[in-house]
């Protein structure tokens, strides 16, 4: 029971730090934006994924602040919210019935009990909602793996560099890498072949996704994704980290100077008018993977929108210096603002001062309202 309920709360607190840090990251971006730093793709996404690590990480900076705490180092910190609005409301802060502000306090500890032993409508709703959710996310995650499993297995070597096998394939129109457990495969369409600019665009971006690392990411965030479906700042920060990957892939291909810029862009536009024009259903499916072009027809998706910001992006790429420096000047307030979160919202292990107040406080209010009820039963006989 220990074990499910520190579990299940570790499972709430980093719903609840996706979605604190992507507000934060949302301000962040802005801010770069406004400084002129909106063409530095790289370092947005280095901070979203140091973010990313900072979240995974909560438990662990969590129990080492208790671990100070315990120790005596820091005794005389108490950095916990709810019991910072529990002394906000005995200073006269909230105007509410002590015991309707308890409850309100005590509702993720109610939520929580309820879960674990199955108890009322809300908790058997929820762990019905979750396991529906999470079962059909690993099956369309499983079915992913199966479709793109097929499509690499499908093809044929054309070309090796090491641990990175670039494989033909007559199943896919657009070019797409992934990576087993410890090959790299980049996946070229056929036809393709023949077009000597094309190919050469398709294997220069591919391979940079592969140096950036991209694809681990690709394949944690899409391991994640049944476990946070409910989440939509998961979502949404998956979907920004899809976008600056392109964009960062984009400028870091162009700096290269390997590549002409309309040669580039050209490329892309051609691979995605190829996507338009045929439904291939194996291909749309199987993830994870990093493409050149995404182009779905869905208007829930911003494919069309990412392509334009990607051409726009390539014309007006320049280098931009300090690149290490830029990114811990953002880095370090982000990353401390996320680690103080994770262990404000913690729940409160003893009971304080405060708690024990306002406990006495509900139980002074029942005894008034018991008081008051006798009495006045007595006034009728």
């Amino acid at each position: 029971m220990i074990a499910g309920e520190a579990l299940l709360d570790a499972f709430i607190n980093a719903n609840i730090l996706f979605c604190v840090a992507f507000v934060l990251w949302f301000l962040v971006r802005s801010a770069m934006r406004y400084v002129g730093l909106k063409h530095a793709f790289g370092i947005q996404l280095r901070l979203l994924n140091a973010v990313f690590v900072a979240i995974v990480c909560a438990p662990f900076l969590a129990a080492a602040f208790h671990v100070l705490q315990g120790s005596g180092v820091a005794n005389g910190m108490n950095v916990n919210l709810s019991d910072m609005v529990v002394s906000y409301y005995l200073n006269g802060g909230l105007e509410m019935k002590a015991s309707d502000f308890e409850g309100l306090v005590l509702m993720r500890d109610t939520f929580i009990l309820n879960v674990l032993n199955m108890d009322g409508f809300v908790a058997t709703a929820a762990i019905a909602t979750f396991v529906v959710g999470v079962g059909l996310g690993l099956i369309r995650l499983s079915y992913s793996f199966y479709c793109l499993w097929r499509i690499v297995e499908n093809s044929y070597d054309w070309r090796r560099i090491g641990r990175v096998r670039i494989r033909l394939s007559d199943k896919t129109l657009v070019p797409f890498s992934t990576r087993g457990l410890r090959n790299y495969y980049v996946v070229i369409p056929s036809q393709m072949l023949a077009q000597t600019h094309e190919l050469k665009v398709s294997l220069a971006h591919e391979f940079q996704h592969i140096r950036q690392g991209d694809l681990e990411w690709e394949i944690l965030l899409e391991a994640l994704k049944p476990l946070f479906f409910l989440n939509p700042a998961y979502h949404a920060w998956k979907r920004q980290v899809e976008h600056l990957r392109e964009l960062n892939c984009d400028s870091e291909v162009m700096s290269q100077g390997r590549i002409d810029v309309r040669e580039y862009c050209e490329t892309l536009l051609s691979v995605c008018q190829q996507t338009l024009r045929r439904d291939d259903r194996a291909f749309i499916i199987a993830v994870p993977k990093v493409t050149l072009v995404t182009a779905d027809r869905s208007p829930l998706r911003e494919g069309k929108g990412l392509l334009e910001n990607r051409i726009i992006s390539v014309l007006n790429a320049r280098r931009l210096p300090h690149q290490k420096l830029v990114f811990l000047v953002a880095a370090v307030p982000l990353i401390a603002a996320v680690a103080f979160t994770s262990v404000a919202i913690q729940r409160p292990g003893d009971w304080s001062q405060d708690r024990l107040m306002l406990s006495t406080v509900v139980n002074l209010d029942r005894l008034d309202e018991i008081n008051r009820l006798s009495t006045f039963g007595r006034i009728r006989n």
